[in-house]
């Protein structure tokens, strides 16, 4: 019996920079500064962009959604309620080399159904962080 893998192209540096652009757009016609992540599917930055009004730590906010986002498969506004007392992930370790971050703005991205990588939005509110950071994704599609 044979199997054929298929290739998925990975996220490129371009792929990135899109992203970037189109969540600090997003954010900018919100009136909104933000910081914005890009991860590839191994955790390693490709892009990254703060804004010089956002708070500094809107960087390493942005970071850590994206990471988050990108160990667990899954936007982080969708584990808000599972980090809560009684949560399914309440008791989740972080020995991880960077701590996990359950607050909306990390978002996954995947290219013919594999991960491919994640995006992190921070400085504005959770949920428009996410919103920034959904617009970006689904415009890279």
């Amino acid at each position: 019996m044979s199997t054929t893998a298929t290739a998925v192209t990975p996220l490129t540096t371009q792929d990135a920079e899109a992203l970037v652009d189109t969540a600090r757009r997003a954010a900018e016609a919100a009136g909104v500064t933000v910081a914005v992540t890009v991860l590839d599917a191994g955790g390693h930055l490709l892009a990254f962009r703060r804004d010089d009004r956002a708070v500094l730590i809107a960087g390493e906010t942005s970071t850590r959604k994206a990471f988050t986002a990108l160990q667990l498969n899954t936007p982080t506004a969708d584990l808000v309620d599972a980090v809560q007392p009684g949560g399914l992930f309440h008791t989740l370790p972080t020995a991880l080399d960077r701590p996990l971050l359950f607050i909306a703005g990390g978002v996954p991205v995947h290219r013919d159904g594999r991960l491919i990588g994640a995006i992190g939005v921070g400085g504005g509110a959770p949920e428009q962080d996410h919103g920034f950071a959904t617009a970006a994704v689904k415009a890279l599609a």
